[in-house]
């Protein structure tokens, strides 16, 4: 599971643009991202490459500084759940479990921070910020989980579809136009609806005037308040 340090403006890497923001600077955080940074190392996948398998040793946890991850599961039945997907400035695998219980792939070409364990919790004893950085990612990961169980529990396709939507334009701070890398698949598969299902929600918001769709990986909102009408029905 993921969650992001600080705002957007850390997304080229934990310090980032930083320094433009004395309110970070002055909190300390900007030190902290710093030494971060330092004990990471930057690597590269391309689009589908597993970046950890399920069950592999969780000696490391991650960052996304470009492109999307996906982290998810195969189930005894052979079918898919995607757990989450991974922007530019969140972090994944950051968990305490011994072993991973996700796999993380690349949906399209990734750049990410990877950090080894060991180094980090010995970052974590000299300086409280990056322990308190580390806290706040586990609690907004916990939050989203909660979440998560509601979307999968409770609503109706039209409605997953619907906050899956305003999840990603709020998460990839867009107002009008979005462009998704992930698959139709992807999106049922973290949904846990149909294929079909998806594309013929996604058709009908369409017809409805809500949303226009110029290319599969790119959708734009025209009417941001009936959408939220249908995906914040709870």
């Amino acid at each position: 599971m993921y969650r992001q340090f600080g705002n957007s403006a850390y997304r080229r890497g934990f310090a980032g643009q930083a320094h433009d923001h004395p309110s970070v600077a002055k909190s300390g955080q900007l030190d902290a991202m710093v030494a971060l940074e330092r004990i990471g190392t930057r690597l590269s996948f391309g689009r589908n490459d597993e970046i950890y398998s399920e069950g592999e040793e969780a000696e490391c946890w991650y960052k996304v500084i470009s492109g999307t991850v996906r982290i998810c599961k195969l189930l005894a039945d052979g079918r898919r759940h995607i757990a989450e997907f991974c922007f530019s400035g969140d972090c994944f695998g950051i968990d305490n479990a011994s072993e991973r219980i996700y796999a993380a792939e690349a949906v399209d070409d990734v750049i990410v921070m990877r950090f080894r364990r060991g180094p980090t919790e010995q970052l974590i004893d000299q300086n409280p910020m990056v322990a308190r950085l580390l806290r706040d990612a586990m609690v907004r990961d916990l939050t989203s989980a909660h979440s998560r169980t509601l979307l999968l529990g409770r609503m109706t396709a039209p409605e997953r579809v619907a906050a899956f939507l305003l999840e990603m334009f709020e998460r990839r701070e867009r107002a009008k136009s979005l462009d998704l890398t992930m698959s139709r698949i992807d999106i049922a598969d973290y949904l846990g609806l149909t294929v079909e299902t998806v594309c013929r929600t996604l058709s009908k918001f369409k017809r409805d005037g809500m949303i226009a769709v110029s290319n599969p990986h790119r959708i734009e909102l025209l009417d941001r308040g009936a959408l939220e009408e249908i995906g914040e029905t709870q």
